[in-house]
């Protein structure tokens, strides 16, 4: 780090002291790249998804097959964004939600290595680039932006504010922060 004097680090959006891999509620917005248009159109105050826009609602769909503790509670789709709520749920003493995260106790690299913690960086980190890669396949400049935002969900209340929000957004597209006009 002395070499470039943290000229060139991010912060991380990610709060400090908070395990994103431990069971909780996660409100989470995923930009396109450039705020890109790709996932479709909002017409009569609806989404109306792209092909682009199904690969990326099938691979969102996918999450629960890939990670069987994740839950994907609420989402919309919206042209160069997507809202979700992504609940984790490991469940104690269940194998099928608690699978075995690293078994390399011995290697102090492998064993501290993120790639391999069970948490929300994970899932969205598959999800992009699964999605990344089938949409390439017809559209060689689809693109995401760099990270995501999230935020944890403490309360009852603002988690049926944010369910509201969510269903509601295509309704509110021309007020939205993320709409880009044509």
């Amino acid at each position: 780090m002395d070499k470039f004097k943290h000229k060139y680090r991010i912060d991380s959006t990610r709060l400090g002291n908070w395990d994103y891999g431990k069971n909780g509620a996660y409100f989470v917005t995923i930009c396109t790249g450039e705020r890109e248009c790709y996932f479709g159109e909002i017409v009569d105050r609806e989404m109306n998804l792209s092909d682009m826009g199904l690969i990326a609602k099938n691979n969102l769909l996918s999450i629960k097959g890939k990670f069987p503790f994740a839950i994907l509670d609420s989402f919309v789709l919206m042209p160069n964004h997507i809202h979700c709520v992504l609940v984790i749920d490991k469940k104690i003493g269940d194998s099928d939600n608690n699978p075995i995260i690293n078994d390399d106790t011995d290697d102090p690299f492998r064993k501290n290595n993120p790639m391999k913690s069970e948490n929300l960086s994970k899932i969205i980190r598959w999800y992009k680039a699964r999605t990344t890669f089938e949409i390439r396949k017809t559209n060689p400049y689809f693109s995401w932006q760099s990270s995501f935002y999230d935020h944890i969900i403490k309360e009852d209340n603002m988690y049926k504010t944010i369910i509201n929000y969510i269903e509601n957004n295509p309704k509110n597209w021309d007020k939205d922060k993320l709409h880009k006009p044509l």
